[in-house]
């Protein structure tokens, strides 16, 4: 059958509204041809988020953002229709997640499946809705703390600027120059003296090198030394001198104990009785002959008979027969 023109111009004209309704409907969200699950999630902020926006499972794209739309209970909470369209089954305990696409902006909605044994989640259920901190938030959350740690900071600095201007009244800022002046000259002293100091080793430099050698020869000479005593046998001679002192120890306990001349001499009273006895006599024996030499020495180129003397010095008369 031979189709008129008047045919094929309405054929042409319905299936350019048919296609015009379809892409209007896909621009909205709606795949007249596709066998998808619709479900509804509640937010009481979508800032960001956008129809035809991805909605992900673990990453994979499995639909998008239908709708958004205010609640008809005068809430003022934004209804989010969700067109999935991959057969992937979850439980109705499922939550949607809200969250940030990355730095420049935008909102995506990911699903956060569970496999808690439940009943599947069906088309037309509403999911829970929770909202992931972005970046912009957490930068926030960090931030806060620091900004009140940093007027803190700011606080006490001003008040340590204030204190530090009222002590450094004028009269110290005169003696902060002072002291540093004085310092700079110091520190001029201070290089002169370094100055003489090099050059003073500068011309001294051969008597230290002198010096120096005659340091290390002496080290030299130290450890050769060193190296003769530790070859020489001193346990040897320490075992001579450990004998030689325990036999002093046993002489010195014979003298303590009276033992021998020197222990009877030190201990026997009645010996060192004697012997200060016999030194006293003999002391005045030396006071006599010196007081009465007549009496111990003659001398007589005529043969004259020499006087006697008793025990008391007193001289004796010779009775005449």
């Amino acid at each position: 059958m031979k189709l008129t023109r008047e045919v094929k111009t309405a054929i042409l004209v319905i299936s350019g509204i048919v296609l015009f309704i379809y892409l209007f409907n896909y621009l909205k969200g709606e795949d007249l041809l596709s066998s998808s699950r619709t479900y509804y999630v509640v937010y009481d902020n979508v800032e960001g988020l956008a129809p035809s926006t991805p909605v992900t499972i673990n990453g994979l794209n499995v639909g998008r953002v239908q709708d958004i739309s205010f609640k008809e209970d005068g809430s003022g909470d934004l209804l989010v229709k969700l067109l999935i369209e991959n057969d992937f089954e979850f439980s109705k305990n499922s939550k949607a997640q809200l969250y940030d696409l990355g730095i420049i902006g935008g909102k995506a909605i990911a699903i956060v499946p569970a496999f808690d044994g439940a009943e599947p989640a069906k088309s037309g259920m509403t999911l829970e809705g929770t909202t992931k901190d972005g970046l912009t938030e957490l930068v926030n959350q960090r931030l806060a703390p620091l900004q009140e740690k940093i007027e803190s900071v700011m606080v006490n600095t001003d008040s340590l600027l204030n204190n530090l201007n009222a002590v450094f009244d004028t009269e110290t800022k005169q003696s902060l120059k002072r002291s540093i002046v004085g310092l700079e000259e110091t520190i001029g002293s201070f290089k002169a003296t370094s100055n003489s100091v090099n050059r003073m080793l500068t011309a001294n430099q051969q008597s230290l090198n002198k010096t120096l050698e005659n340091a290390e020869h002496i080290s030299t000479n130290l450890s050769k030394m060193t190296d003769s005593l530790a070859a020489a046998n001193l346990k040897k001679t320490i075992e001579d001198l450990q004998s030689t002192i325990d036999n002093v120890d046993q002489i010195m306990a014979s003298v303590e104990n009276g033992e021998g001349s020197i222990g009877k001499l030190l201990k026997d009273e009645k010996l060192y009785d004697n012997l200060e006895g016999a030194s006293k006599q003999l002391e005045e024996l030396l006071q006599d002959m010196k007081l009465n030499p007549k009496r111990y020495v003659h001398f007589s180129l005529f043969g004259k008979k020499a006087k006697r003397y008793d025990a008391e010095g007193n001289e004796l008369k010779d009775k005449e027969n």
